[in-house]
């Protein structure tokens, strides 16, 4: 008999922590073996990130970049546990740190675990590579609960990459992420960035292509922060035993050859 995953969860107190905790408990198939959150925290269970690395097979981690990436160097300089990253609103040094780290163990890397999301983005980059920039807009709202630090989401961010990618072109260059005053008719190619922040909204995202005949938009809505955690265990599970490398959720689904 295979012997149950251990899986650790890193900002165990978070909102996403607990419910990561949830996903954990509800399985029979894996252990919840440790349980940490920052340094001084309190709170019934929680022991040390130290004692939590050597206690466990993989790390799940919803909490904030720069906590995310000093734990990947500290995963990685004992070569070990496998980790799985959450944490949105991570720049760009912060991403090339962790995949130095992915160098030593594997970690797998999402800005978003559902699964539905991640089926979105494939039908979002199908859309823009069959609708021609001069005849339809793209426009990508999403909305998020109050205490949400980051815009656009990481989300929005990855489904306009992924309309991009569908029109060959480089996100940087045409995203527009804000209007106000007189800024002019719209440019050919733009992808447009709306976003909302009220109450406790978990997460709705669509994207609009818009034509001067018709409008098209797909879209997601998030009901419970659960499917995010499900997704999560379900990375950690794929991941543990994998080789040293950088990995994300296409990996996961099997998306990728």
């Amino acid at each position: 008999m295979t012997a149950p995953i251990r899986i650790a969860v890193a900002g165990a107190l978070g909102r996403m922590g607990q419910a990561v905790t949830a996903a954990i408990t509800a399985r029979d198939d894996l252990v919840l073996a440790a349980r940490f959150d920052r340094p001084g925290a309190q709170g019934e269970g929680l022991v040390s990130q130290e004692a939590a690395l050597a206690a466990c097979d993989v790390v799940i981690d919803f909490t904030t970049p720069a906590a995310s990436v000093a734990l990947a160097q500290a995963c990685a300089a004992r070569g070990g546990p496998a980790l799985v990253i959450g944490a949105t609103g991570i720049s760009d040094s912060e991403a090339a740190a962790i995949e130095a780290c992915a160098a030593k163990i594997s970690i797998v890397r999402a800005r978003n675990f559902s699964l539905g999301v991640n089926m979105l983005l494939g039908l979002v980059a199908q859309a823009a590579r069959a609708l021609p920039a001069r005849d339809y807009d793209i426009e990508i709202f999403e909305a998020h609960h109050r205490r949400k630090v980051d815009s656009p989401s990481g989300t929005a961010l990855m489904l306009g990459e992924a309309a991009a990618e569908g029109r060959g072109v480089d996100l940087n260059e045409v995203a527009q992420r804000g209007r106000d005053g007189i800024n002019g008719p719209r440019a050919e190619g733009d992808i447009g960035f709306s976003v909302m922040r009220g109450g406790d909204i978990i997460g709705e995202h669509s994207v609009t292509f818009a034509a001067e005949d018709e409008i098209l938009t797909l879209s997601h809505s998030a009901r419970d922060r659960g499917l995010f955690a499900r997704g999560a265990v379900e990375a950690a599970r794929w991941v543990v035993g994998r080789p040293a490398g950088a990995y994300d959720m296409q990996d996961v689904l099997g998306f990728k050859a």
